[in-house]
């Protein structure tokens, strides 16, 4: 989680909202990480989670990633969540719950929804304070500029 905290605050320093995500396999070590660039590629799907998963099923070259976990800073929204369960990640750690727009737990279940072909173990609140902390000071400094600016 330590890693994913790292790549949010890249993106924060970018100007991208500040997450970050990890992909552990088993055996392999990390295989994917990035942090948000929907700013930076002008791309509304260039989530963390995305551009991990995407560089993680080439690490390994199959888009299925078993014995794998996805650690991410804030909880996965619906499309993250629906990636998750494409690729049969098994199990998501996240550290800031997004009851307003979380598609893993909090808000959506969708990684959880018996109907999907595939669940994830959820564990989230793992480094929760940190994780809260930069997204709280990403936005407070965002309203901060947006107000000199009038």
């Amino acid at each position: 989680m330590r890693m994913a905290l790292r790549k949010a605050v890249h993106a924060a320093e970018a100007g991208e909202v500040p997450v970050g995500a990890v992909i552990v396999h088993a055996s392999l070590g990390v295989i994917g990480q990035a942090s948000n660039q929907v700013e930076l590629l002008k791309d509304p799907t260039a989530h963390a989670e995305i551009l991990a998963i995407t560089q993680a099923a080439s690490a390994v070259g199959d888009w299925r990633l078993l014995d794998t976990t996805l650690y991410v800073t804030k909880e996965p929204c619906p499309m993250c969540a629906g990636a998750v369960v494409s690729a049969r990640i098994p199990r998501v750690v996240w550290g800031m719950s997004d009851p307003l727009r979380g598609g893993a737990l909090s808000h959506f279940t969708i990684l959880q929804d018996d109907q999907l072909n595939h669940r994830a173990e959820c564990v989230p609140g793992v480094l929760e304070e940190e994780c809260c902390a930069i997204m709280r000071d990403f936005f407070k400094d965002r309203r901060a500029t947006s107000r000199e600016i009038q």
